[in-house]
């Protein structure tokens, strides 16, 4: 006899369905089998960058660098202040509009430190960018070296522990700091969590 025209929709919908459902688990199954064989890793950057002797020639440059505006900021701090005291000194002699031009130099002053400040030191001030182009070759051969270590040991992924990845555990056995100093040329000691 057969299936009544109307029940075979809802029986191909069914099977359309079904064979999807099991499409899915087949995929998620493939996933996770993958993923569990899957080879994570860690380095620290922070303590391989100290252990560059290129880090040691950025940061004297950028220590000299920074060095000389903040002198040139201690310049501008005592330019205010003599003005500032000069200005306490007199104000009983000066006139209302007198008072009001120191004033308007003292706040011109300050709003200038605070430019100078800002374009130096700032977020995206002079001495961050400079502090980026110079370390950025340093970074570059740490990064080349991670590479070559993961690609070597068959890894998967590689965390920076250093940066905002924070790990409430890690087994030592994945750490790369080592072996990435090691490709690096550097000095190691046997290092630990």
């Amino acid at each position: 006899m057969g299936i009544p025209v109307q029940h075979r929709g809802t029986i191909l919908k069914k099977m359309r369905i079904t064979g999807t459902i099991l499409i899915l688990c087949a995929l998620l199954l493939h996933t996770e089998l993958t993923a569990q064989n899957q080879k994570i890793g860690f380095i620290d950057s922070d303590m391989i960058i100290e252990q560059m002797p290129e880090y040691a020639g950025v940061e004297q440059r950028l220590n000299l660098l920074s060095e000389s505006w903040r002198d040139e900021l201690r310049e501008m701090d005592r330019d205010i202040e003599r003005l500032k005291n000069e200005f306490e000194a007199r104000e009983l002699l000066f006139t209302d509009e007198i008072r009001g031009q120191r004033l308007s130099e003292i706040d011109e002053l300050e709003r200038d430190r605070e430019r100078f400040l800002e374009e130096k030191f700032g977020p995206d001030g002079e001495y961050f960018q400079r502090q980026r182009e110079l370390l950025e070759p340093v970074q570059r051969q740490i990064f080349d070296a991670v590479n070559r270590v993961a690609d070597r040991n068959g890894f998967d992924f590689v965390f920076d522990r250093s940066q905002d990845v924070r790990f409430l555990f890690a087994r030592s056995e994945w750490n790369l700091t080592e072996e990435v100093m090691l490709e690096l040329g550097l000095q190691t000691e046997e290092l630990t969590n």
